[in-house]
């Protein structure tokens, strides 16, 4: 269960530990005053690196994009024999 924190008009803050299904208390606990309002704060969220989202899965899908990308790898799986064979066919066309 969280631990929220309201604040009264006259500025008294105070926490009540509650479910997220209770109703919002009505008056302070401090001085009996009313309407309360819910004091909320800002998260916090470091983002380190050079490249949160390049690095979070590892370094393996970046390495099978960059030769996708250029034309120069194979991504069916082959070991690179149509690599080879283009090589080989371009070479006999030359001759």
């Amino acid at each position: 269960m969280p631990i929220y924190e309201y604040r009264c008009p006259n500025g008294h803050l105070f926490e009540l530990f509650q479910r997220i299904g209770d109703p919002q208390p009505e008056v302070c606990e401090v001085c009996g005053e009313g309407p309360l309002e819910r004091v909320l704060y800002p998260v916090a969220v470091h983002f380190k690196g050079s490249g949160f989202y390049s690095t979070d899965y590892g370094r393996g899908g970046r390495k099978k994009e960059a030769d996708s990308k250029d034309g120069s790898g194979s991504t069916d799986g082959d070991g690179g024999e149509k690599k080879k064979e283009k090589k080989d066919k371009k070479e006999a066309a030359e001759a």
